[in-house]
């Protein structure tokens, strides 16, 4: 856990990792507090508070419901409140848990200065203040942390892992938080912060810097409330990104339609483009454009080390598919240098002359089908003085279209190459010290090519390879994890 008198004033440990939990709003209505009921059973360890003045003493979902949070004794502290209600109910309710002592709320409900009502949210936040409130939201889902039993969605992993994140969307917090599981990378800590008028980016960041749970920080943003906020933002993110946690940035506001959205969702402006990509470059953080790039950098940034330099060893089947995979990759500022000498005659004495090129990249043609050639070709790789990374091509639905009878002749009668192949991945990465990258491009669609697909990729991700759909996405995720590197080697704090 996080060394909080470090990091701020705030005890966010009575956050996420509360000893009770309060809903306020409870029902059976599915979009009220009744969804957070629903998600929380059979998750959350501790004891559940539901509150709805008109269903008191009923049971909802197998719990009471109280009429008012102040029925609760003083000796069953309640450290998190969900108030679910609506906008104009909350200045009221949130008297009653600042004197119940209550340190975290979160406001599930809109309707505040994003749709003009300034006044409604100054009430709430001179409450907050008065009893020393600190407020999550409103306008956004809360807390998910499965080390502490809190989720936000009911399809979320139960599974802690390293990766910590803030958003102002709550449905996009849910999306990323599954989307970075087939990624392979597990949520520590995530936060929906919507129109964030209290904790905000900053809080958290600088809850994460000493957070020993925390090692790669995912943010989608918005906006900013004042230029406070924004000069807290920028030394917490270089601090984050020097002290190797890298900061994940989605900014998100580049068309006028956006910024509409932006002013209409969390109330804010959406802020100068180019004042925030220069932030990006003074700070070490990795500007991305959507979620699904934000989620698989995260999965480069967990699954393997930062490569030394720009430098590519690059596998393929076929000259066009070569040709396709040098031309995207040099897109993104990386090189696929020309290969040492004594690498191309290793690669000579087991790659045949005819349909295949030992240069850079290294086109296996019909050699590809065979596990213990991509094997070979790797370990040659990570030898090479000019190589500092690995990427390969692979489709496991390819091996389905041959015969028994040609599978035979290989030598692997009887076999699953797929399954051979994984076996001798598994031994590569035990051997090899460069980071290896899996481009798994889809040939062909299908429910048993989805199946063999998704059962590839997670056995390569349990081995610590990460496995990306597109060219562009393994791009991307090698410029983004080369430019962090530069980062710090400016700052001269690699290869420390």
């Amino acid at each position: 856990m996080a060394d909080v008198s470090i990091s701020s004033k705030i005890d966010f440990e009575k956050l996420f990792f509360p000893r009770a939990i309060g809903i306020i709003g409870a029902s059976l209505n599915p979009t009220g507090g009744g969804f957070f009921a629903r998600v929380l059973k059979g998750r959350f360890r501790g004891p559940i508070y539901l509150f709805n003045p008109r269903l008191k003493g009923q049971e909802l979902f197998g719990m009471k419901v109280h009429g008012s949070i102040l029925e609760i004794s003083e000796s069953e502290p309640i450290d998190y409140v969900v108030l679910a209600v609506k906008a104009q109910l909350c200045p009221k309710l949130l008297e009653e848990i600042g004197i119940k002592g209550v340190p975290f709320v979160t406001i599930f409900a809109s309707g505040f200065s994003e749709v003009g009502k300034g006044n409604l949210e100054q009430e709430v936040i001179d409450i907050a203040k008065k009893y020393k409130i600190r407020i999550i939201g409103p306008n956004c889902l809360g807390v998910y942390n499965p080390a502490g039993g809190l989720y936000i969605n009911a399809v979320q992993s139960k599974k802690a892992g390293n990766f910590s994140a803030v958003f102002q969307s709550g449905g996009l917090s849910v999306n990323v938080s599954n989307l970075a599981v087939s990624y392979g990378c597990f949520v520590s800590k995530l936060v929906s912060v919507g129109n964030a008028i209290d904790l905000t980016y900053p809080d958290f960041m600088e809850y994460f810097l000493y957070d020993d749970k925390t090692a790669i920080i995912g943010l989608y943003l918005e906006n900013l409330k004042s230029q406070k906020d924004g000069r807290r933002f920028f030394e917490s993110a270089k601090k984050l990104n020097l002290n190797r946690k890298p900061v994940i940035l989605w900014r998100v506001g580049f068309g006028e339609a956006t910024k509409k959205a932006i002013m209409s969702h969390t109330g804010g402006l959406a802020g100068n483009n180019r004042i925030w990509e220069a932030v990006a470059k003074q700070t070490g953080c990795c500007l991305v454009n959507n979620s699904t790039q934000l989620a698989a950098l995260a999965s480069g940034f967990k699954n393997i080390k930062l490569p030394r330099t720009r430098n590519l060893g690059v596998i393929g089947i076929g000259g066009g598919s070569c040709i396709e995979l040098s031309d995207t990759l040099e897109k993104y500022n990386l090189k696929i240098p020309q290969l040492d000498e004594k690498t191309i005659k290793k690669l000579s004495r087991f790659l045949p002359d005819v349909n295949t090129n030992v240069t850079n990249p290294i086109d296996l043609g019909g050699q590809g089908i065979l596990p213990n050639v991509y094997y070979r070709v790797i370990l040659a790789l990570d030898k090479d003085p000019n190589i500092d990374a690995i990427v390969f091509v692979k489709d496991p639905e390819r091996f389905s279209g041959f015969s028994e009878q040609v599978i035979k002749e290989y030598g692997f009668g009887g076999m699953d190459l797929n399954q051979i192949f994984l076996k001798y991945m598994r031994k590569a990465k035990k051997i090899t010290t460069k980071p290896i990258v899996c481009v798994m491009l889809k040939i062909s669609e299908g429910f048993e090519e989805y199946k063999s697909r998704y059962r590839f990729k997670l056995s390569l991700l349990n081995r610590f390879i990460p496995v990306y759909e597109s060219i562009d996405l393994a791009g991307m995720v090698l410029d983004h994890m080369n430019t962090y590197r530069e980062f710090l080697q400016k700052n001269n704090v690699y290869p420390k």
